[in-house]
């Protein structure tokens, strides 16, 4: 990693208060992947940083050190990010959750920092944002070696499906995941109502290997707005 770094593109995963005065910033950047970062002072009241460094902003970011904690010098904003809310800011928690447990720090991800931008974009427009999750949590999984594999997968053949394995045909009975369903998965295609629900009950099970026993914050928030709303 360079000493220094000027100008990277980057989004806010995260910020929590540090020391006094300062923020530990987490960041999905575009070159360098996820990273940690000191904003020193920038819970000052009179910190212009403390609104660049808000979660989902795009910024430009400038950094020096050498050790994985790295000390912020400059952020500056493109344009400002319009604030998410109701189910569209529980979905981007969730994957900036995803984000953060997953991602090893500094390895570059410049296909799924696409597609995150992508997914922002329709989290903000209230658009299809469950066919962008889906299509999000699929790309993750490829990104950190767990992709899901859907080439041997026939329309008429029903499946179970075990992250460790993959997928298993069904003899003589009706499986959980119908064939023409997963290949409409495979091809990023939610129109149906099926093929979401479905889609939502794989992803999770794909993603429970690598997430572990930890629960998601972002999860218990869902119930709760749920039982809320």
């Amino acid at each position: 990693m360079q000493h220094r770094v000027e100008q990277a593109a980057a989004y806010v995963l995260h910020t929590r208060p540090y020391r006094e005065t300062s923020l530990l910033v987490d960041l999905f950047s575009l070159e360098y992947g996820r990273l940690s970062l000191v904003a020193n002072g920038a819970r000052r009241p009179s910190s212009k940083r403390r609104h660049h460094l808000q979660p989902f902003q795009a910024i430009q970011v400038s950094w020096r050190g050498r050790h994985e904690l790295k000390t912020l010098q400059s952020s500056e904003v493109p344009s400002v990010f319009m604030p998410l809310t109701g189910t569209a800011l529980l979905c981007g928690l969730y994957v900036n959750e995803l984000l953060q447990r997953l991602l090893p720090p500094a390895e570059p991800c410049p296909r799924l920092y696409l597609y995150y931008t992508y997914l922002l974009n329709e989290l903000q427009h209230q658009q299809d944002i469950e066919g962008a999750l889906r299509t999000f949590e699929r790309q993750l999984l490829e990104t950190i070696g767990y992709g899901i594999a859907f080439d041997a997968i026939q329309a008429d053949i029903s499946y179970t499906f075990d992250p460790h394995i993959g997928f298993t045909p069904v003899a003589n009975a009706l499986g959980p995941y119908l064939g023409a369903h997963l290949l409409e998965i495979a091809e990023d295609r939610y129109e149906n109502l099926i093929v979401r629900r479905i889609a939502k009950r794989l992803m999770r099970e794909a993603l429970s290997l690598v997430l572990g026993d930890k629960p998601l914050k972002s999860r218990e928030l869902f119930l709760n707005y749920g039982r809320s709303a």
